[in-house]
């Protein structure tokens, strides 16, 4: 098994106590907290495109991630191995899925959270809501830390990469949601 296979992290543990944290109202101290949210357009089949592509892990792969799932539908209790880079230079990001909520006619989404040798300590949420005026909205919040020693020693530059990948999310997912 290498790093980028989701067996190789099977039985590893997630390395934050907080499980599920991104469900609440308020995100759990001691973490950089993030939210952005975008309006991917309206009505019932922006909604269900929208949907489908971050459960099937195509928003993740249109932002410019490698993605190993162990299944290619988003399901709890999975681990889903991304990378961002190219070749050997790069980080390996695994995770484990925390929660899925399936469409119930107005939105879903699902949580990942960091498992060891992602190089923050965290959880990231992913939703799609539609309004009472049809209007869909994608939302990502999130809370992490640094884990490793390059995400320690330059908070500022590694504050800017998530702020990147986050934009990369909502716009790759916009795309999809409308085509």
């Amino acid at each position: 098994m290498t790093p980028r296979d989701p067996a190789a992290y099977l039985d590893a543990p997630y390395t934050y106590p907080e499980l599920g944290a991104t469900a609440e109202a308020e995100l759990p101290a001691g973490y950089r907290h993030v939210r952005r949210s975008l309006v991917l357009g309206h009505g019932d089949d922006v909604r269900r495109r929208a949907l489908d592509a971050l459960l099937h892990w195509r928003m993740h792969r249109a932002a410019g991630l490698h993605v190993t799932p162990q299944r290619e539908e988003v399901r709890a209790g999975e681990v889903v191995v991304q990378r961002l880079g190219i070749g050997p230079i790069g980080l390996t990001i695994p995770c484990r899925v925390v929660r899925v909520t399936l469409d119930d006619g107005r939105g879903g989404g699902f949580a990942y959270g960091s498992l060891p040798g992602h190089p923050e300590i965290g959880e990231e949420s992913f939703t799609v809501e539609q309004g009472d005026d049809e209007r869909v909205t994608f939302t990502v919040r999130a809370f992490a830390k640094p884990a490793i020693r390059l995400t320690r020693i330059a908070p500022p530059v590694t504050h800017l990469a998530q702020d990147v990948a986050l934009r990369r999310y909502l716009h790759a997912l916009r795309r999809l949601a409308n085509e």
